[in-house]
């Protein structure tokens, strides 16, 4: 009896699932979105009570004698709920995570599919300007940006977009001018086809491996920047719960023994970068041809 011919989307998911560290890394990621998009159910409090609860600050959690009742990993030094502000932060983390991904690879996939399939003076205008860009470090270039346009974490997400968005247009470009030489783009080309409709029907979609393998990644480093301008206090503004400013707010604690109210959010950041990058990592075996067996 004839096996069955197994299709290509059947043969990435069985690689998937025989690439331990991708699953791994996706269930640590499912498990975040879940607590984000679960975070009004799931908190046991109000991640930003009004007054605070000063009388409850810096509280230990369920590890000690004298912790406090309904809040497992114990408070910060307003006498909020560390679990509760961690739950709601993975909501606020993950948002910014993904919108400075989301502009980064719109800006990227715009200006390096440009560069990549019209080449000439196009292309070495725009490869030039990436190449001012890479002359600064990612970080130093969004704390400029954050500066120039101002504080808060839909300008953090905005500075994030607009830096990682050459490293996005020089992956793409890179795929671009392979695929443009292929046989099949030169017929759509004899045929008479518009260069748009072969950039939307044929370049882009035959483009996006290598972009969506970079994305996973870029997300982990979007996050922890996110995390880091927060923590410098030029990303999500008090009293919004994100995990970099709880970790700006509270590592100063650590000293007085109140270590769980930057434990606990630096876990948070720790998990969440792992997970992505795992799972990119293991996108990346499946989608490459070259390791294929």
């Amino acid at each position: 009896m004839e096996r069955k011919r197994e299709t290509k989307t059947g043969e990435l998911i069985r690689r998937f699932k025989y690439n331990k560290s991708a699953v791994f890394g996706l269930v640590i990621v499912l498990v975040l979105v879940l607590c984000a998009i679960l975070a009004n159910y799931i908190a046991p409090n109000n991640p930003t009570p009004s007054p605070p609860e000063l009388f409850n600050s810096l509280k230990p959690g369920f590890w000690s004698e004298d912790g406090i009742k309904g809040m497992p990993l114990g408070t910060d030094a307003l006498g909020r709920c560390v679990l509760s502000r961690i739950l709601y932060g993975a909501r606020v983390s993950l948002s910014a995570g993904f919108v400075a991904v989301g502009i980064a690879m719109l800006l990227g996939i715009t200006f390096g599919v440009t560069a990549g399939y019209y080449g000439g003076r196009v292309d070495a205008v725009i490869m030039r300007m990436v190449d001012i860009m890479f002359a600064f470090p990612a970080l130093l270039l969004a704390i400029v940006i954050v500066t120039v346009i101002g504080q808060g974490l839909s300008k953090a997400m905005v500075a994030i977009g607009i830096v990682y968005a050459p490293q996005m247009a020089r992956i793409i470009r890179s795929s671009v001018l392979y695929i443009k030489e292929m046989e099949y783009i030169e017929v759509q080309k004899a045929i008479g086809s518009s260069n748009w409709r072969v950039i939307f029907r044929h370049v882009l979609p035959n483009s996006m491996a290598p972009v969506i393998v970079y994305g996973t990644l870029m997300l982990a480093t979007a996050i922890l920047d996110c995390a880091a301008l927060g923590f410098l206090g030029l990303g999500a503004q008090p009293p919004t719960p994100e995990w970099g400013a709880m970790l700006s707010k509270s590592y100063s604690y650590i000293v007085s023994g109140a270590w769980w109210a930057a434990t606990f959010p630096g876990i948070a950041i720790l998990f969440s970068v792992l997970g992505l990058n795992l799972l990119g990592d293991g996108l990346r075996d499946i989608l490459d041809p070259r390791l294929k067996t």
